[in-house]
């Protein structure tokens, strides 16, 4: 690819820092309850929301409620995805006649997007419906997002009130969220993706005649759909000659724009934004990076707005784009330079193993960076095919929490959890009580913020540990060594920190990968949120403290420093260990000439 599409497909981040600042400001007045232009248009179809459910929007909820009502409409939804990928035969739109899910399949699949994770142990094309993939995934799409915004809200509304037991109304969160945000820029993503070739329709996969057939090696499977392997532990194979294809078909592009859009990631295909149905050309890569750094961006700017103080916002917003040019640069360094091996076959320009080429190396590696410094989880490429320190990016973006700049609202509030911590530490170094935005960070903030920031670290941690000495999860590994444990160590940090990509190289559709993944996905989700939401109450009681002398400035320079400082800190101490038996390993392996 050219320079000049590089610095093009580049360009999406500083685009989706610029249109931030808008949306932020837009967001802001929506979730303040101010008229804005889409008010003639929406805040009639609002109300009528309200009525239908019974719900008085001027009802203010104590954190308790808010959080009951949060695990309630999820608990809900779950419900209703579950049982509707059991019985998807019975149920409309199924012109591949495909067979419902297996019960742990369909409890994995239901919890991965209620939870706002999207992993996928299926086949998209070959195991969901066109019903299951609109009314069941594209609908949690949205209402996974918007759960996790109206998370962040809260947390905002914490700061920014004063004595005070409530911190907003689930349900009218949960309402603005979908209505004036989610949908109106997932319609015009939609209708953009289909200008540029993403498909919309309902129509059959089709079957089409090869004009030469070709042979391939597949691999030997057992009753049980796994990969058979000879006595020495090698996967069996079988000659195949195909002389036929057959081309999926359906509603693409609507779930595209709202998977990118909410951070979910879910493909409607398994080559998830690979596939050129779903991503086709360079323009579209750039739209779909855009759109998945564009809410967590722009919520930056709607806390300082919320708050009263602009630049409080652009302080978190600096520290997450260091670290995202920094992942950006680490990886597209090592994705352009030829290893050992590929300088011994004579390639020089680079690693392209598992990347589509139509959207180039720069495309590529903007896209898994965004995608994993998000909570998004789609890919356009292989990471297993990543070189080892190019594995490590995504990896570390992943298990420092996602917050660079993070999920749909899950990245600004473990951010914000960050930035507690942060003072907390500092005020202790210059022997004053704690404060951020007024409020005095005592010991029930503290602990709130370590189990936001920790829990998901330490299910990684014990749940890899459990898959290397589970002989059912070792037969799984494709690779062994340090590949196979970073392939484990992906797995889990994806689910339990609910990004949703994959590593490959792992057979996930297994009892064991299926029950302790949604374990992970359902500790990871809601243990933080229900923290969050619990430091949301108790910081909207405590009194403001007007800054003095002595008060560390949080929205400067120094700060913003300190806070880095935290991040790395916290993450290498937790990971570094794991990291070092893995992609570090393998990459002083290759190093070494093997």
């Amino acid at each position: 690819m050219s320079l000049p599409n590089d610095l093009f497909q580049f360009s999406a981040l500083p685009a989706a820092v610029l249109l931030a600042i808008p949306l932020g400001g837009f967001m802001a007045r929506v979730y303040n309850g101010e008229r804005t232009r889409l008010s003639p248009l929406l805040a009639p179809c609002e109300d009528f929301c309200y009525r239908f459910c019974g719900v008085d929007k001027n009802d203010d909820m104590g954190w308790q409620r808010y959080a009951v009502a949060m695990l309630f409409s999820n608990l809900v939804l779950f419900i209703l995805l579950l049982l509707m990928l059991l019985a998807q035969p019975a149920l409309p739109l199924n012109p591949q006649k495909l067979p419902g899910l297996s019960w742990l399949l369909a409890l994995h699949t239901a919890i991965s997007f209620v939870s706002n994770t999207n992993w996928q142990n299926y086949s998209g094309e070959s195991s969901l419906s066109y019903f299951s993939q609109m009314m069941g995934l594209t609908v949690h799409n949205f209402v996974s997002a918007a759960s996790g915004m109206a998370i962040a809200i809260a947390l905002i509304r914490g700061f920014a009130r004063r004595t005070t037991a409530t911190i907003g109304n689930f349900w009218v969160d949960l309402t603005r969220s979908v209505l004036y945000i989610l949908l109106p820029l997932s319609l015009l993503a939609a209708l953009f993706l289909v200008s540029q070739g993403v498909i919309q329709n309902l129509s059959p996969a089709r079957a089409v005649s090869l004009v030469e057939g070709a042979t391939t090696e597949q691999p030997r499977l057992d009753g049980l759909g796994h990969p058979m392997l000879d006595q020495a532990g090698k996967p069996l194979t079988a000659k195949v000659t195909v002389t036929k294809a057959t081309i999926p078909m359906g509603p693409v592009a609507s779930q595209e724009a709202i998977k990118e859009l909410g951070t979910n990631g879910g493909g409607f295909f398994n080559a998830n934004a690979a596939h050129p149905f779903e991503n086709p050309t360079p323009l579209s890569n750039f739209v779909e990076v855009l759109l998945i750094l564009l809410i967590p961006a722009a919520l930056t700017r709607t806390f300082g707005v919320m708050v009263g103080n602009p630049r409080q916002g652009w302080a978190l917003l600096g520290v997450m784009l260091f670290f995202l040019v920094l992942a950006l640069s680490m990886l597209h360094w090592r994705e352009s330079a030829s290893t050992p091996m590929l300088h011994q076959l004579g390639i020089v320009g680079g690693n392209l193993e598992g990347k589509e080429l139509r959207a180039g190396l720069a495309g590529t590696t903007m896209f898994e960076v965004a995608t994993t410094a998000t909570s998004c989880g789609a890919v356009s490429a292989m990471h297993d095919s990543l070189t080892p320190l190019g594995g490590l990016v995504p990896l570390s973006l992943i298990l420092l929490g996602e917050i660079v700049p993070g999920g749909a609202g899950s990245g600004l509030y473990t951010m914000l959890a960050f930035a507690v911590i942060a003072v907390f530490v500092a005020g202790l170094m210059i022997g004053r009580t704690p404060e951020y935005l007024g409020k005095k960070i005592e010991l029930r903030e503290m602990w709130m913020a370590i189990v936001t920031i920790l829990i998901a670290g330490v299910v990684v941690l014990i749940f890899s540990g459990l898959a290397m000495i589970t002989p059912s999860a070792v037969a799984t590994m494709a690779n062994p060594g340090a590949h196979g444990l970073s392939e484990v160590l992906y797995a889990f940090a994806s689910m339990a920190n609910n990004n949703g990509s994959a590593f490959a190289g792992l057979d996930g559709n297994t009892p064991f990968h299926n029950l302790l993944g949604a374990l992970a996905m359902l500790i990871g989700r809601y243990v933080p949120a229900i923290a969050v939401l619990a430091m949301a109450g108790g910081l909207a009681a405590k009194k403001y403290v007007p800054p003095s002398l002595g008060t560390l400035p949080t929205d400067r320079f120094p700060f913003a420093f300190w806070l880095t400082l935290v991040i790395l800190i916290v993450g290498a101490l937790t990971f570094f260990p794991a990291l070092a038996l893995g992609p570090m390993a393998e990459h002083l392996t290759m190093a070494g000439g093997n």
